[in-house]
């Protein structure tokens, strides 16, 4: 540290910290109000959502705790005047339209989508890496305690099953942990992750997506799916192998119910989630026969498909209901409806105990028609989805075996999963997440009609971000099990730039010499930077806003302590949920800790850097991000979207809205007879095939 510097001289005797607790995330959300979240922020092959994140425990904590991940979840505009003893009207907030018949659609030139079997794609992808070093054996007596060790075990746990399911014990149960109790069992009622995990299991979409979030139709749903050459349609036919639980066939009809259910005005107050998630961009959905069906969109952008994917319901279930009972829950009938839930997916509900638990168990008609099997047989018997919301608990669980499967906290990986009571059930495993953290700069007040006097200035950010000390943070506090930050995407992302900024190292000359530059000097020798605003002289001090987490604290005060030495005071203030909830969204801070987890396409990241967007909480205004957002949701060339978003990447780099500290990781413990769990942008479950994966051998060590 150079000494000339006369500010930080005055501070040198001030003993740094030591800062030893692990990041394992920057909000203030405990497991149960990290499970309350909307489920749009775990994005999943069977619910489509926007940021997210991931599983029921450190997942919500990478998001902003705002209801977060989920950038694009929120209804946009606000909810229509309804006089409630108004007649239901389905489909009566869509625009009128008559679609065109199937002659005239066969006229227009149609492209071909990509159709594909998410375990084959997994298969296929494995198969071009080299052969695991180690048996699943000798795997599991490893300690994981290396990159070396971490890279084994994946490795060779990560095998998957042979094709047609051989050496798989099929009779095997599976007993999952959930942060949060399950809300509901109506998947347009999906508020929490452990709501989105039962959707997993049970139901089905007609999109998917990769470890990449790449899309693709699943092949154990659609026969074809075609787009029209101006990308203003989507024709999907669907297989007529497809049941739901009581027996009745899955049809088009129950596409075509479901959209006009969601785009009712009745349904606005009730799921204003699922229609704010992009099914309200979709102009109308029409049922041509029992299993084509014909999705309009509105403009032809790059985000049509995302928008697809909302939950299915089965029309013959609802079609009357409905019109009773718009809420779809006041009714005994939907009440009913809600206890023995009518589903389409792999698994159907057997019990649910409020608080504790909820079971599936494997449906033989999802995977058997007319005497032949048609789909993969899921792997498990059973699964049961146990809450217990203190991680620490659920650890207690894993180790004991009452539970198989955990995503842990940063400082239990790497404080209390080293043992023997530990690795005597299990093993852990790790791997990149696109899931970044970050201090946020509120670049103007409150009202949003001035610039904030610390951080409107883009020298005064980059100031911050030049002063901490990134050595420290990543090898003392994450102890080396993050990477430091480069921006808002992840460098394994395709949207990552191909020239990306180096990263930064500390440097408090240069941090002392943009705040000189931007006006904030000692005018006084007391040791604090300030600054003539507006006649009056103002010191150089504001508010840092974390969450409760020990861990969160930690992270605030080094960069306190960091800015000290260069005449800036921070006061650290942790905050309650609730509370640094309700000031993110008025604004009402200058700094605060926080992140973002990855949506199904960076497009959504226009909700965070869009000027005056839903989760700007900063207030960052660009008119060239926001015309590079603009063009890379309109542009359908998938190299040509990466180049914009990686110019959005760099662009947002180089104005600081927030200071990129390190992307996490995810860290999982699995029982050790499990195999087949491979980890995607999302974690080892929020992509296709994710948990249908996962399976226990035959003969198991």
């Amino acid at each position: 540290m150079p000494a000339s510097s006369p500010l930080r001289s005055l501070l040198l005797l001030v003993p740094a910290c030591s800062l030893l607790w692990l990041i394992s995330g920057c909000s203030s959300e405990s497991a149960k109000s990290a499970a309350e979240k909307p489920a749009a922020a775990e994005a999943s092959p069977s619910s489509e959502s926007a940021a997210a994140n991931r599983s029921s425990t450190e997942t919500s904590q990478a998001n902003n705790p705002s209801a977060q991940q989920e950038p694009e979840n929120a209804p946009q505009g606000a909810a229509p005047t309804l006089d409630p003893k108004a007649p239901f009207e389905l489909g009566n907030a869509l625009e009128k339209f008559d679609p065109p018949s199937l002659e005239e659609l066969d006229k227009l030139k149609w492209n071909d989508g990509r159709i594909a079997d998410g375990m084959a794609l997994l298969r296929d992808e494995k198969s071009s890496q080299p052969a695991p070093a180690l048996t699943a054996e000798e795997a599991l007596k490893l300690r994981n305690d290396s990159p070396e060790n971490n890279a084994k075990i994946l490795a060779a746990l990560g095998v998957l099953q042979p094709e047609g399911g051989e050496g798989v014990n099929f009779d095997a149960k599976m007993i999952r942990h959930a942060g949060g109790d399950l809300n509901s069992t109506n998947p347009l009622f999906s508020s929490s992750v452990t709501d989105g995990e039962f959707a997993d299991l049970t139901g089905l979409a007609i999109m998917s997506f990769d470890r990449q979030l790449k899309n693709f139709a699943p092949k154990d749903v659609v026969v074809s799916w075609q787009t029209s050459d101006d990308g203003l349609i989507d024709r999907f036919v669907l297989r007529d192998d497809i049941t739901w639980s009581d027996g009745k066939p899955f049809t088009a009809y129950d596409v075509e119910f479901t959209f006009k259910l969601i785009m009712s005005d009745h349904a606005l107050l009730v799921i204003p989630a699922v229609r704010g998630s992009g099914t309200d961009q979709i102009k109308a959905v029409k049922a041509y026969d029992d299993h084509t069906v014909v999705i309009f969109h509105k403009e032809a952008l790059a985000t049509n498909i995302t928008n697809i994917n909302f939950p299915i319901l089965p029309k013959h279930i609802y079609e009357n209901s409905v019109k009773e009972d718009p809420s779809l829950k006041r009714s005994a009938y939907h009440t009913e409806q809600e206890a023995k839930p009518v589903t389409a997916g792999p698994y159907e509900y057997v019990s649910r105990k409020r608080g504790e638990e909820f079971v599936v168990r494997r449906r033989e008609s999802y995977y058997m028609h007319d005497g032949k099997q048609v789909r993969d047989k899921p792997n498990f018997a059973e699964v049961r989805v146990k809450t217990i919301e203190d991680l620490n608990t659920a650890l207690l669980a894993l180790k004991s075996g009452d539970i198989q499967q955990m995503e842990l906290r940063a400082e239990q990986w790497a404080d209390q999963t080293n043992g023997a009571d530990f690795y005597a059930k299990n093993t852990k495993v790790t791997a990149p997440e696109w899931t970044e953290f970050h201090i946020e700069w509120n670049q103007r007040t409150a009202d949003g009609k001035s610039p904030s006097p610390f951080f409107g200035d883009s020298r005064v950010r980059w100031a911050m971000t030049y002063a901490m000390d990134y050595d420290e943070l990543i090898n003392t506090i994450t102890r080396g099990l993050y990477q430091q930050g480069q921006g808002t995407f992840h460098p394994t992302s395709w949207m990552f730039p191909k020239n990306p900024p180096a990263l930064i190292k500390q440097d408090l000359d240069k941090a002392e010499d943009l705040l000189a530059e931007a006006g904030w000097t000692d005018s006084d020798g007391d040791g604090i930077r300030d600054k003539e605003i507006n006649g009056q002289i103002v010191p150089f001090e504001f508010q840092l806003m974390t969450s409760q987490t020990e861990t969160g604290i930690q992270t605030a005060t080094l960069m306190k302590e960091c800015l000290e030495q260069i005449g800036v005071i921070a006061n650290v203030k942790p905050t309650e949920f609730v509370v640094m909830q309700d000031k993110l969204i008025k604004h009402e801070f200058d700094a605060s800790l926080g992140g973002w987890g990855a949506g199904t396409d960076p497009s959504m990241q226009s909700n965070i850097y869009g000027t005056g967007a839903q989760r700007n909480y900063g207030q960052y205004s660009n008119p060239k991000v926001d015309k590079l957002f603009e063009q890379g949701v309109r542009e359908l060339d998938p190299a040509k979207r990466a180049e914009i978003y990686g110019q959005i990447h760099l662009q947002l780099w180089e104005d600081q809205p927030v200071t990129w500290l390190f992307y996490r990781n995810a860290f999982f413990g699995f029982n050790k007879t499990l195999r087949g769990y491979n980890f995607g942008a999302l974690g080892p479950f929020k992509y296709s095939p994710g948990f249908s994966s996962l399976f226990v051998p035959a003969a198991t060590p």
